[in-house]
């Protein structure tokens, strides 16, 4: 796998924030004298435009060609939340046209951005989130209550909602997007509809080097149908209970290189996405040409995870020198039918993972239920050959994991089984060996699980 992703460079000259009217301090919002200093930097040809050290509220900002927003070490960057400076629009979200609120961060069909330093940027999520109960400690929940009193009880325990319209939100579910008037009837409701703290999409050259990102309202970082990312040596943060708290999802990007970054999220770690069923596939855009590697992720619910959105397709990716620790689920490809979508030419090699709560490795197209209504595909008459999603052509290469629930799962569709994946060099501690299910050409060599009961060798072998 060849290709090459250009970084972007920018020209020395500086644009300081304070110049431009920005005061620290807890009631002062900074968000024009921010936009006024990108946007001049910008129409001067480009530059660094530096967040100083101290604290600094914002609203949402939006990045411009050949700007380098730079945090200071000590910089603390904090958005606001308000109906009125986040208004609700149409964009998209889980691979889908969706409404939802502006993005803290946003940039939209620039070139040569960044966001770098080693300062922070919080995205205020705890002002946006639900938290499942059960995710929370008894004080934490009493604390939860004391702030907002919208409690709904489920199947898992219940969710607290921090403000009455998420809470309303939730309960008639979203608009049907099909209607003139949706946009409309989704105001009612603003809280549900939370935005990813960062969203770039269509830019071309984009750096996020040495930052930390957390407490996003959705996701943390989302580029879609980006060309020439770079995320590198940066920390992406949410707390465990954080509900969608995704950290990397890349989705239909090209030329992405993500090293050397910490992931602790209530979500997926880093996620490979290109779009979700026939809606997505009327865009051709397959997320490829990706090098992750010397990354750690911790307490997610994957690791590196591809899927489930993923029907434009995925290729060419290759994975190398990371950890995983006390995630859900290690190394997790994901899909369902009605998908469609092709996910291949994929290499994990010299992956370490210790403590992992369900499956050390798990390739499943039974993720969610599908939008034909059902799980079980032999209930269906007829399938149309475009909803069935594939997963072929991966490798999986030096990976040890000291703890899992199941080693090794594979589950496939009869229609369409997982095929030509090939395991090597694979030390495994778990409870529970593996299951193959419509899975076919499946090598092993030099494989090795451990359970409590035998330790299972597998050398040269073929299922």
């Amino acid at each position: 796998m060849q290709f090459t992703v250009k970084v972007p460079i920018f020209k020395t000259d500086v644009y300081n924030i304070k110049d431009y009217g920005a005061k620290e301090g807890l009631f002062y919002n900074n968000r024009t004298a921010i936009q006024s200093a990108i946007d001049t930097c910008s129409q001067n040809g480009g530059g660094r435009v530096v967040i100083p050290n101290g604290y600094y509220l914002t609203g949402p900002i939006s990045l411009k060609s050949d700007v380098d927003l730079h945090l200071e070490d000590n910089a603390f960057l904090q958005f606001t939340k308000s109906k009125e400076e986040y208004p609700l629009l149409w964009t998209d979200y889980e691979g889908q046209k969706r409404i939802r609120a502006l993005s803290p961060i946003s940039a939209f069909n620039q070139k040569n951005i960044a966001i770098t330093g080693k300062g922070v940027i919080d995205g205020n999520g705890f002002l946006w989130r639900g938290i499942k109960k059960f995710k929370l400690t008894e004080k934490e929940f009493e604390r939860c209550l004391k702030l907002s009193p919208y409690f709904k009880e489920t199947k898992e325990g219940g969710i607290w909602f921090p403000t009455q319209t998420i809470y309303e939100g939730v309960q008639v579910g979203e608009p049907d997007y099909s209607d003139p008037a949706a946009l409309e009837k989704a105001s009612a409701y603003y809280d549900l509809y939370r935005p990813v703290l960062v969203s770039f999409q269509h830019c071309d050259g984009v750096l996020i080097e040495d930052v930390t990102l957390q407490n996003s309202p959705a996701w943390n970082i989302h580029p879609w149908f980006c060309k020439n990312f770079t995320l590198r040596n940066a920390k992406v943060r949410n707390k465990f209970s954080a509900q969608n708290g995704d950290g990397l999802d890349l989705e239909s990007c090209e030329n992405c290189e993500i090293a050397n970054t910490i992931f602790e999220v209530g979500d997926d770690g880093i996620c490979i996405k290109s779009g979700k069923n026939a809606e997505a596939r009327k865009i051709p855009g397959p997320c490829r040409n990706i090098w992750v590697h010397d990354c750690k992720v911790f307490d997610a619910h994957g690791g590196f995870v591809v899927g489930s959105e993923m029907s434009r397709g995925v290729e060419n990716i290759l994975v190398e020198n990371c950890t995983f620790i006390g995630t859900d689920i290690g190394i997790r490809f994901k899909s369902a039918m009605g998908r469609g979508g092709v996910v291949k030419n994929i290499t994990l090699k010299n992956i370490y993972m210790a403590n992992i709560i369900e499956e050390a490795c798990i390739f499943t197209m039974g993720y969610v239920l599908s939008n034909l209504e059902t799980d079980k595909t032999d209930q269906m008459e007829s399938v149309d050959p475009e909803d069935i999603p594939e997963f072929k052509d991966i490798t999986l290469e030096n990976i040890i994991c000291d703890g899992a629930k199941i080693g090794i799962k594979i589950l496939g569709l009869k229609e369409l089984p997982i095929h030509d994946i090939s395991f090597k060099d694979v030390q495994i501690r778990a409870q529970e060996s593996m299951s193959l299910t419509f899975a076919e050409q499946i090598s092993f060599q030099h494989v090795t699980i451990s359970t409590p009961n035998q330790t299972e060798e597998y050398n040269e072998q073929i299922f």
